[in-house]
């Protein structure tokens, strides 16, 4: 059984051992795979795992061998779908294997913006307390989460641990999803989007990027937010117009936080790269070492279950 990884750079830099995958097969791990040599590191597998890497149906055509393509994300938008199932191909994907990683990064951008740590660290550092007559100093508003609302848009397994933490804030919580929802917790309640974005001080994503949602926040949902509120992207680019929202930080009408863009990596002339008000890291929010060794252990057992003739996260 041959195993090939085409880009496992990201999932482990290192940090984590491919052994468990490795005693399923004769394994091959590529950091990094060019879409010019997808095909010739395929040509002979009979188990693909791909994070990025297009696995189209050029790439499944010239590979007869292969039977099974792992995706080790939870979105398979680089498999082709129909094109595997055309020719009986296992495809699968891990699902759900860092909500809490996801969640407390969407914490760590909102406490940066309403907590000021980077600013006054700078400042520290730049001799601004030694030089100070007081005992503390404050260079932009601070403000506690108590009793601001949260809008939350989408609530998956993402979603739901994000409400979590926003209770224990002790934070209003109020949800959006495509189909109205009433069997909430307590202190959690379902509004229509138009709502939600007046409501809320802070509006975070967490749907899915398909074409009801696609640019879901665009130029005539912006005119919706409240003045001063924070918009939160930590699930995926296309979720936003960045040039509508670039301008409207421009325009000083709201913050923003993201840790994804529409393409990745950006192009320099990206608007959201070069606009105010705005804090962007780059794509990290999965990639804690406890949620990427739980996604390698999924996408291990899911070939595991395969080689077993069983199913297990297959998706089409």
């Amino acid at each position: 059984m041959k195993i090939v990884v085409l880009d496992g750079f990201t999932l482990n830099p290192g940090d984590l051992s491919w052994s468990s995958l490795a005693k399923l097969g004769d394994l091959t791990v590529y950091d990094h795979t060019d879409a010019a040599d997808i095909i010739i590191r395929c040509q002979d597998a009979e188990v693909v795992l791909t994070n990025k890497a297009v696995i189209g149906a050029d790439v499944i055509h010239h590979c007869p061998k292969l039977n099974y393509i792992g995706v080790t994300a939870t979105g398979t938008n680089v498999v082709d779908i129909n094109a595997a199932a055309s020719r009986n191909i296992v495809v699968t994907n891990v699902p759900a294997y860092g909500p809490d990683a996801v969640a407390q990064m969407v914490f760590a951008l909102i406490l940066q913006h309403t907590q000021q740590v980077d600013l006054h660290h700078k400042a520290v550092n730049q001799g601004l307390w030694s030089q100070s007559r007081d005992f503390c100093f404050t260079l932009a508003p601070l403000t506690s989460l108590k009793n601001k609302t949260i809008g939350i848009v989408g609530y998956g397994d993402i979603g739901q641990q994000v409400a979590k933490l926003a209770l224990a804030f002790n934070m209003n919580v109020i949800i959006n999803t495509s189909a109205r929802k009433s069997d909430l917790p307590d202190g959690i309640e379902w509004q229509p989007l138009g709502d939600l974005l007046v409501q809320s001080d802070i509006v975070s994503l967490h749907c899915p990027l398909n074409q009801a949602t696609d640019n879901l926040i665009n130029n005539q949902s912006l005119t919706l937010f409240k003045a001063k509120a924070l918009l939160i992207n930590t699930a995926r680019g296309g979720l936003v117009d960045e040039l509508a929202l670039a301008t409207a930080l421009n325009a000083n009408k709201l913050f923003a936080a993201v840790d994804v863009l529409s393409s990745e990596p950006p192009a320099v002339d990206n608007p959201l790269l070069s606009a105010k008000n705005i804090v962007i890291t780059p794509h990290i929010a999965w990639a804690t070492l406890e949620a990427r060794s739980n996604l390698l252990d999924i996408a291990v057992n899911n070939v595991g279950q395969f080689l077993q003739g069983k199913n297990c996260n297959k998706v089409n």
